[in-house]
């Protein structure tokens, strides 16, 4: 921000959302820290011999109720620091969008490489091979889950861990699935290309159709009028699209595509976590692989980058986190 200030459009509301999160995280620590200290089971060693069997036995119980309870406040304490940092996320997705507007849209390229690769528009074919309203709901609802497949193999890992009582795979999955979110956001801040549904419905069917991907220039750092989704617009998945497009969605983020992406990086930490949530998990994923294109959200040089970029993202992300990771445990 400071490098680029001079270019940004609304710094000053990119600066207070900064501040919120900042607030936002030191408040949750706080409550942590005051939950887990004022809950936290007795140490006194007063001796128990001067009491008499009942009173020894009560006081045994009430010990173990107080440490029962210290460990459930720091559970939830725990999961809410936790979850408000994946909800967060949502809210730096159209961050990338504050950066990347100041440099020329790349569209154009990638528009060209999917035709000189496939020798015709897939993400504007695959809605008229498949006008199925069946099929469109359905491929909607696929691209829908992908927050809630997140949340699933969060849940699913702190439930699994709530009965051990060590929190150790829940951060080190969730932090994993975080870092790996900014790692794709880095490279969307200086990767500008918004995708078919922004660019088609920018220069004209007719001009793709025809093979020709006029330069847009800086054109979406005021333009965000996107295409209509394919499918009844009655639709309840279609409607949730629709809605989560009209107040998320920003010219950013094509490619390589982190639905995609973080979806494959959820399928290999459940496979290393909780194998018997695949058996869910890879309907919707395979759905929402289909659904990137499908909605024109994704040229498929970025459905098939970001099944590339998978792995590594994932190794990068673990790579990074190893130290941190490392020292909490010996804590």
């Amino acid at each position: 921000m400071v490098i680029m200030m001079p270019r940004l459009v609304e710094p000053e509301r990119m600066a207070l959302m900064r501040i919120a999160w900042l607030a936002m995280t030191l408040a949750l620590a706080a409550l942590s820290h005051y939950l887990t200290s004022k809950f936290a089971p007795s140490r006194s060693n007063s001796p128990l011999s001067t009491f008499n069997f009942q009173l020894s036995t009560f006081n045994s119980q009430l010990s173990t109720f107080n440490f029962q309870l210290s460990t459930l406040h720091f559970q939830l304490s725990t999961f809410l620091r936790t979850a408000a940092q994946l909800a967060w996320l949502i809210l730096w997705y159209p961050d990338t969008y504050e950066f990347n507007r100041c440099f020329p849209n790349l569209d154009h390229h990638f528009a060209q490489l999917d035709l000189s690769l496939f020798g015709c528009q897939p993400s504007l074919l695959f809605s008229q091979l498949v006008p199925s309203t069946a099929w469109a709901e359905a491929f909607c609802m696929g691209y829908w889950c992908y927050f809630p497949m997140i949340a699933l193999l969060s849940v699913v890992v702190l439930c699994k861990d709530w009965r051990s009582g060590d929190f150790t795979t829940f951060k080190r999955v969730t932090a994993t699935i975080i870092t790996a979110f900014f790692l794709y956001y880095c490279i969307y801040i200086f990767l500008p290309v918004a995708g078919p549904q922004y660019y088609f419905h920018a220069v004209g069917v007719d001009e793709i159709v025809q093979g020709h991907f006029p330069h847009l220039g800086l054109y979406f750092s005021d333009h965000t009028d996107l295409v209509t989704l394919p499918g009844d617009p009655d639709g309840l998945f279609h409607r949730l699209v629709d809605n989560a497009h009209a107040t998320g969605e920003r010219p950013t983020a094509a490619f390589p595509s982190s639905h995609i992406g973080i979806s494959t990086i959820l399928l290999l930490l459940a496979r290393r976590h909780a194998p018997w949530l695949i058996i869910v998990l890879l309907p919707l994923w395979a759905l929402l692989c289909c659904a990137t294109v499908y909605i024109q959200a994704h040229y498929l040089v970025d459905a098939i980058a970001g099944l590339i970029s998978a792995p590594l993202i994932l190794y990068l992300a673990e790579w990074m986190l190893r130290p941190f990771l490392s020292r909490q445990s010996r804590c």
